[in-house]
């Protein structure tokens, strides 16, 4: 009878999927009492819409120059008006938001699951683990994240992919910090006690047990870390280490755009006005997520 019983009992993690579908169904219920958090995820939809099709929505070629155009205002033909070139400055923010959601996605995807790794192993095994990897991510800490990012865009070369590759080397550690923090916690929780008591390795526990616990509040962080991710991706663009010409990139359009500044203000004032908006949005994305998926930061 005992055996039978014990054959019986096992010991599973959460339910990831069914805790996500839960979470997900109770967030549009949240979301209504949550009115800038909507107006946030109606603008970053827009703006994956808006570089999805691109094509179908930009009324002009955006590397056509028309001389005989340029630097022209805001108008009926031109409503963002035209650059130095003549180009149509709204047809190439419309294709600047795929070089944009492309650069985000991108190192979102790299920094995640490095982020994951990195601060599980070191809180689920401490000791040495845990000091040798938390002294590697404090040593890029302290180092501004701008600065190391324009050091590696510098020594590996201009260009989008290498843009994306200095961000990712310095946005990582943020991620590990706070799923090391998980980690130390879950670790300690009555059905990662009992997993070892039935015979779970260790491996499994971590990978099984522990990382998918640690998931959403990596998501939420890299939600959050994403306006910087596009700060800094626009300053390397302004500086000419990000996406090289004539690719439409936000940052790489003020910077040409500074030196009509006080005549032509359009030319400037148009990708920064893109910036701004981007970077707004997936900051309160990242804001009612947290509030979401984590009680403990609700609002009163």
């Amino acid at each position: 009878m005992s055996d039978a019983i014990h054959a019986d009992v096992t010991v599973r993690p959460p339910n990831i999927t069914s805790r996500l579908i839960g979470s997900l169904k109770s967030a549009g219920g949240k979301l209504a009492h949550e009115p800038l958090g909507l107006a946030g995820f109606i603008i970053l939809a827009l703006l994956c819409l808006i570089a999805i099709f691109a094509p179908l929505l930009a009324p002009y070629d955006p590397n056509v120059q028309v001389l005989s155009d340029a630097l022209k205002p805001p108008g009926l033909a031109h409503l963002a008006g035209t650059d130095e070139f003549g180009r149509d400055i709204l047809s190439r923010l419309i294709f600047g938001t795929r070089i944009t959601i492309q650069t985000v996605l991108s190192i979102s995807v790299i920094v995640g699951p490095i982020g994951l790794l990195i601060g599980v192993v070191a809180g689920f095994f401490g000791g040495r683990i845990d000091a040798l990897l938390m002294r590697a991510t404090d040593i890029v800490l302290s180092f501004p994240s701008l600065i190391l990012a324009l050091a590696f865009a510098a020594a590996l070369g201009a260009g989008l992919t290498t843009a994306i590759i200095a961000i990712s080397l310095t946005a990582w550690p943020p991620i590990a910090r706070l799923a090391r923090a998980e980690a130390l916690v879950v670790r300690n929780t009555d059905y990662v006690a009992a997993a070892r008591l039935y015979g779970a390795s260790r491996l499994r526990i971590l990978f099984f047990y522990i990382a998918p616990m640690c998931v959403p509040s990596v998501i939420v962080r890299l939600t959050l870390n994403m306006a910087g991710i596009i700060l800094t991706a626009a300053s390397l663009g302004f500086l000419g280490l990000g996406a090289q010409p004539p690719a439409p990139e936000w940052g790489a359009m003020i910077s040409n755009g500074r030196k009509y500044m006080l005549d032509f203000w359009w030319v400037a004032v148009m990708p920064g006005i893109a910036i701004l908006l981007a970077s707004l949005a997936f900051n309160i994305v990242g804001d009612t997520l947290r509030d979401i998926l984590d009680p403990r930061h609700a609002r009163s």
